[in-house]
């Protein structure tokens, strides 16, 4: 059911915003691609569509990464992690104070086809993944 209804929001994506739906495409496959980990989909039209991570073994915080699409013209993404699980050498991220699910994130907005950004969140979602997976 989920990934119909991923399907289907990515089949009609406004054509205004193909940035972001490369870059939803992108993380979706990368979270799809990782073995223990489910994804649920929480469509809010109008605010958001979010995309979340679950690794099931992580009784305490199932959840690793919530990609957030902001449902704005053009449509921009907000992926957020919980604030101990990855790093930010960087410093590209915003740290959200509560912002996740009650606790304390730290999320990166992508609002333009930048693959150094992706390539960046990519490598945020492989640690929080790890850091599930061993929690």
């Amino acid at each position: 059911m989920e990934q119909q209804q991923v399907e289907s929001f990515v089949r009609d994506w406004p054509a205004s915003s193909t940035a972001g739906k490369e870059g939803f495409i992108a993380l979706w496959q990368q979270v799809q691609g990782l073995s223990d980990a489910t994804l649920e989909f929480h469509a809010r039209p109008g605010v958001s569509y979010s995309l979340r991570g679950i690794c099931r073994d992580r009784a305490s915080r199932p959840l690793f990464v919530m990609v957030d699409v902001i449902d704005d013209d053009p449509r921009w993404l907000s992926v957020c992690f919980y604030g101990e699980d990855v790093t930010d050498p960087e410093q590209r991220g915003d740290l959200v104070p509560g912002g996740l699910l009650g606790e304390d994130g730290l999320c990166f907005d992508i609002d333009e086809a930048d693959p150094s950004v992706l390539d960046y969140v990519r490598r945020r979602i492989d640690e929080a993944y790890a850091a599930a997976s061993i929690a």
